[in-house]
């Protein structure tokens, strides 16, 4: 009896534990590419969350395709079939015309504190109304199968870029991006009221539907 497994091209994990909770149900088990013995970190030089995240799954799939034809990772050969599986997210401000958008970590340095990021992006809408303060996280999540088949989707969270930092609950960005139907910032909502609009999430439940009209899942 085959089974499958998806591995995920992250050490995040976070990430792992949300894709847990949507396939969990299917009895189908997630690894990330460590736990599963393969380390890469391939240059993400696309011009799309969507090309960054396949360049990774690719990277990952690859190794993985390897490491099963050497027989040092359960595959085809003994009824595993193994899905990779990866991300690519970040912020994009509307009136900054998508900035910082795939750049978000890198963002005015990839190692400046995120409150020196916000605060430079306050700055240039000081002079922005609320309803030109649109912004939303969007995330890519891409899927490579063992016969080479690939596939991408996209999540978002909607808001605006408020004008203080605010929260304790988010990382990154979260503090000052401010929920309308919550009235707080995604950085002081509960993480299960997060997971439930995350950008992340909603594009991991997309890729999963996708996967099962496609008869993988």
């Amino acid at each position: 009896m085959s089974r499958t497994r998806i591995i995920f091209a992250t050490g995040n994990a976070g990430k792992v534990r949300e894709i847990k909770d949507i396939v969990g149900h299917m009895g189908i088990e997630v690894l990330t590419m460590r736990e599963a013995g393969v380390e890469t970190d391939p240059l993400e030089d696309g011009t799309s969350f969507e090309e960054n995240a396949l360049i990774k799954a690719r990277s990952v799939a690859a190794l993985v395709r390897k490491a099963e034809e050497e027989g040092r990772m359960e595959g085809p050969g003994q009824g595993v079939m193994n899905i990779v599986m990866s991300d690519d997210s970040g912020l994009v401000v509307d009136a900054l015309g998508g900035a910082p958008g795939i750049y978000s970590a890198r963002f005015q340095g990839r190692d400046t504190d995120y409150r020196v990021k916000m605060n430079y992006i306050m700055d240039q809408l000081r002079d922005v109304p609320w309803e030109g303060r649109t912004a939303r996280f969007t995330a890519a999540v891409a899927a490579v199968l063992p016969d080479g088949r690939a596939f991408t989707v996209l999540g978002h969270m909607e808001g605006h870029i408020g004008y203080e930092i605010a929260g304790e609950n988010g990382f990154g960005y979260d503090p000052f991006f401010y929920l309308p139907q919550y009235g707080k910032t995604s950085a002081e909502i509960s993480p299960e009221e997060k997971n439930a609009i995350s950008h992340r999430g909603r594009a991991l439940r997309a890729m999963v539907a996708r996967l099962q009209e496609e008869g993988v899942l």
